[in-house]
């Protein structure tokens, strides 16, 4: 029965759900569910849901069922993973999928079980849940199984982490949740504080995704954004520029630094040489942030690098652990249905 049942990989995320299969990424969509407030009915779900955001009348409400990284809304979640497992496999599967699902480093028991819970309930014969950390660096093609150390640093929407992978297993790893949305909200609260303007959640994504930068460029290029005036509450535009969203971003980047330097001071010293030597790699949507890579260069004496595929890790490494669940199996979290 098995020959016949798919194995998915998941990057449960905050922002986005990632599934790889096969080979390849099978889905790629954002974490987020529209619902009919009386009757509680899902209407929309991933990027339909998305497009829906801010836009709606009181009777539908579009939320997160993630935050930090890990479920805040239990029923939603489940209900939404199995949408995007009914979308891989086909309504009429015969034969339930396998999924190996990840989850920040250091998250309660209690949130893994959650994890664990909604992906059984959601459809799947059998779900493993991996670290963050590791899976990572196994869909970022690192050499995980043998004893050099590797460092990985996951920059997601929820949450941030960061490890030292060695002989298939993590040695030091640790997570924030700051990450992606927390940028987000620092560009809010800057543009409303400098031009009295009050700007959407998905306004300030965008301007970081187009214009942002971690450290101010050569180019300063500009953007401009509307929102409504704090003090007419007309609407009103004003201009940003990439320097302007550097200043921003200071004060959640500079969390972000201080926990990938607590584990270099946590990582033994023969592995510290090998990450001077190797450098770090940088995925999870936030490494496609401009001068990132030089930001932690410069912070953290370790040369920093952006995986080939950033978006794509955590799920590919999902997928590969799957594919070689005996090995990883003593380096994964023991879970009970």
């Amino acid at each position: 029965m098995a020959w016949f049942s798919k194995d998915i990989g998941i990057d449960l995320g905050t922002v986005n759900v990632l599934c790889y299969e096969s080979g390849e990424i099978v889905l790629h969509e954002p974490s987020i569910v529209a619902i009919q407030v009386d009757e509680q009915k899902i209407v929309a779900v991933g990027q339909e849901a998305k497009e829906m955001q801010g836009r709606t009348p009181e009777t539908i409400e579009v939320l997160r069922p993630m935050r930090d990284g890990v479920i805040a809304d239990y029923e939603v979640t489940e209900r939404m993973l199995y949408y995007f497992i009914q979308k891989i496999c086909g309504p009429f599967r015969l034969f339930k999928p396998r999924v190996m699902v990840s989850v920040p480093y250091g998250v309660t028991s209690v949130e893994s079980r959650a994890v664990h819970q909604a992906a059984l309930q959601a459809g799947s014969r059998e779900a493993f849940l991996i670290p963050e950390p590791l899976a990572a660096a196994i869909g970022a093609g690192l050499p995980t199984s043998t004893p050099t150390g590797n460092m990985i640093v996951d920059l997601g929407g929820g949450a941030s982490e960061a490890g030292i992978i060695a002989v298939n297993g993590i040695v030091v790893a640790n997570s924030i949740r700051i990450g992606g949305m927390k940028l987000d909200d620092a560009i809010v609260a800057y543009v409303r504080k400098k031009y009295g303007l009050v700007i959407g959640e998905p306004t300030a994504e965008e301007a970081k995704i187009r214009i942002g930068a971690a450290v101010p460029m050569e180019e300063d290029l500009t953007m401009e954004v509307q929102g409504r005036d704090q003090v007419t509450g007309l609407p009103r535009t004003a201009t940003l520029t990439t320097s302007e969203l550097a200043e921003a971003m200071i004060e959640p980047l500079n969390s972000i630094i201080g926990m990938i330097k607590s584990v270099l001071e946590k990582t033994p010293p023969e592995l510290v040489s090998d990450t001077i030597d190797r450098g770090m790699v940088v995925c999870g949507g936030g490494a496609l942030l401009r001068g990132i890579d030089k930001l932690l260069t410069k912070e953290t004496g370790v040369p920093a690098y952006v995986a080939d595929n950033p978006l794509a890790c955590v799920a590919i490494g999902c997928g590969k652990a799957l594919e070689n669940y005996e090995l990883l199996k003593p380096n994964l979290p023991r879970m009970y249905s």
